[in-house]
């Protein structure tokens, strides 16, 4: 089962360490990227085509040229998902965001490739949750979700083993 992943950039160039990012994606099937670079005037973009070249099938990216708001860059990255590939589950990191809650992000993406599975049940489990029914937009889920439940899960467990 295929999954998407958008992962919306801006100014991470000391963040982003290529290699890492290599050596996961492309150990992952059924897996594709979809990198935004929301005008970043720093590396950024020289290191996500460096991933680029080495991730061919599994990475893309869509270079914004003007600042956009975090929302306009996951509908541009979702509207060039939906058009080229045929997923049925399309989450969303903004990396600013991971760093604001203290996640590495070449962590994160290890962790992506190799929890797939896992966050594909997480956006199933919260997609029978809902009531409405999902539109283009509203059915990318974030990827910033699954990891703090996962980490409150942990913390739960820890407090349990304690009592």
């Amino acid at each position: 089962m295929n999954i998407g992943i958008i992962i919306i950039f801006h100014n991470n160039e000391i963040n982003i360490n290529p290699k890492v990012f290599i050596k996961n994606i492309n150990a992952t099937e059924n897996i594709k990227m979809c990198f935004v670079d929301n005008e970043s005037n720093t590396d950024t973009l020289e290191k996500l085509s460096e991933i680029k070249d080495m991730c061919i099938d599994k990475v893309s990216i869509v270079q914004i040229k003007r600042r956009v708001s975090r929302e306009a860059a996951k509908r541009a990255g979702a509207r060039f998902m939906f058009n080229d590939f045929n997923l049925k589950h399309l989450g969303f990191i903004d990396t600013n965001a991971l760093i604001e809650h203290n996640y590495n992000i070449n962590e994160i993406v290890m962790s992506l490739c190799i929890k797939r599975d896992e966050i594909i049940a997480f956006d199933k489990q919260n997609k029978s949750k809902q009531r409405i029914k999902s539109t283009l937009f509203k059915s990318i889920f974030s990827i910033l979700d699954y990891f703090k439940y996962k980490d409150t899960d942990k913390r739960n467990n820890i407090q349990q083993t304690i009592i």
